[in-house]
């Protein structure tokens, strides 16, 4: 007889992910997601089995998640003891739409699985959908901005030069900070202008090609140079200390840190040098399907769905390349 019991089941899923060779990430954000789920039903629905859940269930979680507030459930009491959520400015403000989305999201994976390994008669998140989020609008920066952005990094300064070096590469090639944080020296082709981005490192775990500019060449030529005389790494853009690749999440504090310099809004992250690159190929009439495919989209609908929001000053500045009358 198969057990039925949270802890088992949620313990044969992880194993599956991991057979699957999921990211750390996503199966950490399964595995969270599922032990809050878990010690919700137990504590506030006295459910111990996973074919105790039913839809209605699913939704008292959803509608209860938007009532109790951020850090107001743990899944785990010591983490409470530890983190002390009460003391925190955004305690019980409350959970955003994207969050309750990716929980709802989770969730879905979750009992699918369990319902094509016909372990429940009927799948409780089969009517289940996301809520609706109000679509805002892609972050950018503007030239100006840019200009001001890179003027306050000191390249004499050896993670300030890797930064600029990064930076310039993402806003020219479209690709995520976490694509550019992982390459190789080998994923390189100064040359050819071009990089070779490995399936093991891309969000939709493909392998594909993004391209740079000459200006950008030189940009990476001085900067290997300037990074081969401190550190030996087959990394492109190492740490200083220690040869390893440059974590995101450093990268971004350093990212805010040159915003506050140059006196930016600290809301610009680094995506938005993907959302310039993308927006100013469309400007520059790139067809859609070549960015998406430099993009790394897994259809052109999402680019469609992610990039094609211009305003009328866009599609005006647009118009003038392609003017019938300009032309004549």
């Amino acid at each position: 007889m198969t057990d039925m019991g949270f802890d088992w089941q949620i313990d044969e899923f992880m194993v599956f992910c991991r057979s699957r060779q999921l990211r750390e990430r996503t199966m950490t954000s399964y595995e969270q997601t599922l032990r809050l789920f878990q010690r919700w039903c137990e504590e506030q629905m006295n459910i111990f089995t996973v074919d105790k859940v039913t839809e209605s269930i699913i939704r008292r979680y959803i509608n209860d998640l938007q009532e109790r507030g951020k850090y107001s459930f743990y899944a785990d009491e010591k983490k409470k003891e530890t983190n002390h959520p009460d003391r925190r400015r955004d305690f019980r403000n409350p959970i955003t739409v994207t969050t309750i989305n990716n929980y709802i999201r989770n969730l879905r994976v979750f009992f699918n699985w369990l319902d094509r390994d016909y372990v429940l008669q009927k799948n409780p998140m089969r009517k289940v959908r996301q809520l609706k989020v109000n679509r805002k609008a892609k972050e950018f920066i503007s030239d100006d901005d840019f200009k001001k952005l890179i003027a306050q990094l000191d390249k004499s300064y050896y993670p300030e030069h890797r930064d600029f070096a990064m930076i310039m590469l993402m806003i020219d090639s479209g690709m995520r900070l976490g694509e550019c944080s992982c390459l190789l020296m080998d994923d390189i082709d100064l040359a050819a202008h071009k990089v070779f981005l490995r399936a093991e490192i891309t969000k939709g775990r493909r392998d594909r090609v993004v391209f740079f500019s000459p200006k950008t060449e030189m940009i990476l030529r001085r900067w290997i140079q300037f990074k081969d005389r401190y550190v030996e790494s087959d990394y492109l853009f190492p740490v200083k200390r220690s040869g390893a690749s440059i974590q995101v999440s450093n990268f971004e504090t350093n990212f805010k840190h040159y915003l506050r310099r140059a006196s930016l809004s600290e809301k610009v992250s680094p995506h938005c040098l993907r959302n310039n690159f993308a927006k100013r190929c469309l400007m520059s009439g790139m067809d859609i399907y070549t960015l998406s495919k430099i993009l790394g989209h897994s259809s052109v609908t999402v680019t469609e769905q992610a990039y094609l929001d211009l305003n009328d000053e866009d599609i005006g500045r647009r118009y003038q390349n392609f003017s019938p009358v300009a032309r004549m």
